[in-house]
């Protein structure tokens, strides 16, 4: 049974996200664990900051236990899946320590965050939290941007290049992916010149190729000075569904989700990101 998380703050944002995921592990056994943290921000803003300490924490934790209420059997009414369970938790801790305590604690396979648009990561609280997540909790973690609508997957793209070593967690779990929606993972090398591979990046070719040997899967080169320029064209022409990165390749995925020309580039809108942590 796959264990997901879900951080949420009870915005739409966050709740498209929780859509999404439903819809996308409707067909397996899961537990779902919905997750407020309530920030400092929340307890100095309260109507009962001048009453004691006891007092101002009741009053927040009493509003997001009854949010976190609402929200479930808001769900079980509109996913009638017997398969899947959910649970409501509520912390009052840094929220970076609460992920990471829960994923530890409740053995998280997947984290699902929502976001305004990953090239706006930085500039929104949620968009912060998830730069976070992703930055500091080991733990796989799929990020809904505001714009996506969901379809079940069948083109998944794999921005690589080649210069890590694929570990047997990350080559798992994308395999449960192709396993779970019976998609076609897309292994995309962007290179600014035109110039043969290392013989590390040749290696590490090697090694994915023989694991996705008889999983549908496809491997494509392509050369663009601007690799953001080069993302948004393969997207757009390709009909990508997700996009699949390992976080430990950090220099190269940090071009890819957090530093985008914002009017140029669309899909960080709407092309949700699945991050495999080893």
């Amino acid at each position: 049974m796959k264990q997901i998380l879900f951080p949420t703050d009870f915005s739409e944002n966050s709740e498209n996200a929780i859509r999404y995921a439903l819809n996308f592990f409707k067909d397996i056994e899961a537990e779902f664990y919905f997750l407020h943290v309530s920030t400092e921000d929340q307890f100095e803003n309260s109507a009962l900051f001048v009453a004691s300490e006891l007092v101002i924490d009741q009053s927040v934790v009493s509003g997001a236990s009854e949010k976190l209420e609402v929200l479930i059997k808001r769900i079980q009414n509109q996913f009638k899946n017997k398969k899947h369970k959910h649970h409501g938790i509520h912390e009052s801790i840094q929220f970076i320590e609460a992920i990471r305590k829960n994923v530890n604690h409740k053995q998280i396979d997947c984290i699902v965050m929502g976001t305004k648009g990953a090239s706006k990561l930085l500039d929104t609280a949620l968009g912060s939290y998830t730069a976070d997540v992703i930055k500091r909790v080991k733990c796989n973690i799929l990020v809904i941007p505001e714009n996506a609508k969901y379809c079940d997957p069948s083109n998944i793209v794999f921005p690589t290049d080649f210069n890590i070593n694929y570990t047997d967690k990350v080559l798992n779990s994308l395999s449960d992916i192709l396993k779970l929606k019976k998609v076609k993972i897309n292994v995309l090398y962007i290179s600014k010149k035109i110039r043969d591979l290392s013989v590390f990046q040749k290696k590490n070719r090697a090694h994915l190729q023989d694991y996705l040997e008889g999983k549908p899967h496809s491997f494509y080169f392509i050369t663009n000075e601007n690799i953001d320029d080069a993302v948004e064209t393969y997207v757009r022409i390709t009909k990508v569904d997700m996009i699949a990165m390992v976080a430990k390749n950090l220099n190269y995925f940090e071009r890819i989700l957090f530093h985008p020309t914002v009017e140029k580039i669309s899909y960080h809108t709407k092309v949700p990101f699945l991050v495999l942590h080893e």
